[in-house]
C-alpha cells in the first residue's frame, strides 16, 4: 500500500488497489513519508470506504481524534458485534467516533440532550439498547465521566441503522415513534400500563412492528369476504378493543393518510384483547 497523505502521528491515507483507505498505525507520522509503502502487518486498524462522499470529513476526523478514542470505539464495536451477532461496517466505526467527539464537546459545556426516543428504544430494541448502555459505561470508565442514560440511545441507534440507507434510517425513527404512539393509545384507552415482560405483550408488539412496517411501505392487507363475519363477531365479543382500534385507525389516517383494512382491525382487536384481558380482570 502506498501512502497518499500523513494525517497525524498515527493516521494516514493510503492507496490500496483502486481505493483510498484510512489506516491507523502507531507512529506512522514519524516512520513514514508520503509516497512510501506500508504493509498490512504494520497497520492496527484499517477503514475502507466505498464512497468518496465523506472522505474529507473522515480525513479531518481521524487526523484530529485521540488515538485512545479510536481504540475505545474498536472495543465498543467488538462488544456490539459479539452481543448482536453482526459484522460492523467501517462506516459504523467512523460514525461512532464522530459521535464520541461531538458528545465529549457537549459534555465539556454541560450540554446534555434528553432523548425523546429512550422509551421506544428500550421497548422495541432492547438488545441494541443494552449495547448502547455498555458503550456508555465504557466511555464513562475511560473518560472518568458520569453520563445520563439518554446518551445510550444515540449510541445504540448507530448499531440499529448501521447498514441502512439514509432514507431507511428515517424509517427506523418513524417506526419507533409510531409503535410508541400506538401502544400509548391502547394503554390510555384501557387506563393500564402493559406488562412489557409478558408473552402476550411481546406478541402484540411484534404484530405492531410488522403492521407499522406495512403502513410505512403503504402496504395494507386486503379485505376478504370471509373476514367480514369474523370481524363482526370480534367487534361484538371485544367492544373495548374495537373502540381502541378505532382510535388507532384515526391516528393512522391522520399521520399516514391510510385506511386500516378490516383484516388489520380484526387482528389488532384480537391482540389487544389478549394483551389487556388479564389486566382488566385485575382492575
Amino acid at each position: 500500500m502506498k501512502i497518499s497523505q500523513i494525517l497525524n502521528n498515527n493516521v494516514a491515507l493510503v492507496k490500496r488497489g483502486g481505493n483510498e483507505v484510512f489506516v491507523v498505525a502507531k507512529g506512522i507520522g514519524f516512520k513514514k513519508k508520503k509516497g512510501q509503502q506500508i504493509s498490512e502487518e504494520e497497520v492496527e486498524k484499517m477503514y475502507i470506504l466505498d464512497s468518496f462522499d465523506m472522505l474529507d470529513h473522515f480525513s479531518y476526523l481521524l487526523s484530529h481524534s485521540d488515538p485512545n478514542d479510536i481504540l475505545l470505539i474498536s472495543k465498543i464495536i467488538s462488544y456490539g458485534e459479539e452481543q448482536l451477532g453482526i459484522k460492523a461496517s467501517d462506516y459504523l466505526s467512523l460514525a461512532l467516533l464522530d459521535h464520541l467527539e461531538f458528545m465529549l464537546k457537549r459534555v465539556e459545556k454541560q450540554q446534555f440532550i434528553k432523548s425523546p426516543l429512550i422509551w421506544d428504544t428500550k421497548r422495541f430494541y432492547p438488545d441494541y439498547f443494552k449495547v448502547g448502555l455498555k458503550a456508555l459505561k465504557m466511555i464513562e470508565e475511560q473518560k472518568g465521566l458520569q453520563l445520563p442514560e439518554d446518551e445510550a440511545v444515540s449510541l445504540c441507534l448507530h448499531f440499529v441503522n448501521m447498514e441502512e440507507s439514509r432514507e431507511s434510517r428515517k424509517d427506523h425513527v418513524l417506526e419507533m415513534r409510531t409503535l410508541g404512539d400506538l401502544v400509548s393509545i391502547v394503554e390510555h384507552h384501557f387506563n393500564v400500563n402493559l406488562d412489557e415482560q409478558s408473552t402476550n405483550y411481546m406478541r402484540f408488539t411484534t404484530h405492531l412492528q410488522y403492521f407499522v412496517q406495512r403502513i410505512i411501505d403503504g402496504e395494507i392487507f386486503n379485505d376478504g369476504s370471509e373476514t367480514l363475519e369474523l370481524y363482526k363477531q370480534v367487534c361484538q365479543l371485544y367492544p373495548e378493543s374495537f373502540k381502541a382500534v378505532q382510535k388507532m385507525k384515526i391516528y393512522v389516517q391522520s399521520q399516514f393518510n391510510l385506511e386500516i383494512s378490516i383484516n388489520e382491525e380484526t387482528y389488532l382487536m384480537l391482540h389487544i384483547n389478549r394483551v389487556t384481558e388479564r389486566m382488566e380482570d385485575k382492575k
